[in-house]
């Protein structure tokens, strides 16, 4: 399977591209509004994983090259470029099995963070309504440290809560989460319940934030 990172050179695209590079054998392709910075992440990404004894090719595209032939494509773009970058790469969907979207908007005051969907109610409802007719949108990995995440040293023991309206697209994202060892994927329903899984985001970072040790917070439902 061919899984495109758009955004794969930020903190969440990186800490997925590494675990899906280190945990399976899946094809992954880092992409960029900049094909050159794609190309130079793929090649540190490469090399990090060679550190560690696993010799994988990573490439990198722009945006729209990325996506063409891609089975799933993460839109790993902070929440004010995901229409933008969803209606640049909108004429490669067509073929794609499902969009998935990891994005959440917050704000940061003197107090914390705290969160700020878009007028659509959460940046998954944003993305759902941006994408070409007939392209599933799944929202997941939200709630993860990027840096536990990109840490590939540490295990994981943590959940992502998975939206969607389309059951196939988000079993398919359900399988390729959980080829992320310590990685367990949990239905949290449709799309329409994206804002309740978006807004633990900034909670898990305001933890991270004021208590010592809980850096790479996360979360896991028992």
């Amino acid at each position: 399977m061919r899984i495109a990172l758009l955004g794969g050179t930020g903190d969440i695209g990186q800490g997925l591209a590494l675990r899906w590079a280190y945990d399976t054998d899946h094809e992954v392709v880092i992409g960029s509004r900049d094909p050159e910075r794609a190309r130079a992440m793929a090649e540190e990404y490469e090399t990090e994983l060679d550190s560690l004894g696993v010799s994988r090719s990573i490439n990198g595209f722009a945006n729209g090259m990325a996506t063409e032939r891609a089975d799933v494509v993460v839109l790993a773009v902070p929440p004010f470029y995901v229409r933008d970058t969803v209606e640049a790469v909108a004429d490669r969907l067509g073929e794609v099995d499902v969009l998935v979207t990891p994005a959440v908007g917050m704000d940061r005051a003197e107090d914390g963070f705290h969160y700020k969907p878009p007028k659509a109610g959460s940046v998954t409802e944003l993305v759902a309504e941006s994408v070409p007719e007939g392209v599933p949108v799944v929202g997941a990995f939200h709630n993860l440290s990027a840096d536990r995440l990109a840490n590939l040293k540490v295990e994981l023991s943590q959940d992502t809560l998975l939206v969607g309206d389309d059951e196939d697209a988000k079993e398919m994202v359900r399988t390729l989460a959980e080829e992320i060892k310590g990685l367990r994927a949990l239905d949290a329903g449709g799309i329409a319940n994206a804002a309740e899984v978006e807004s633990v985001t900034p909670l898990l970072i305001n933890l991270a934030l004021n208590n010592e040790g809980m850096h790479d917070v996360g979360v896991r439902f028992e």
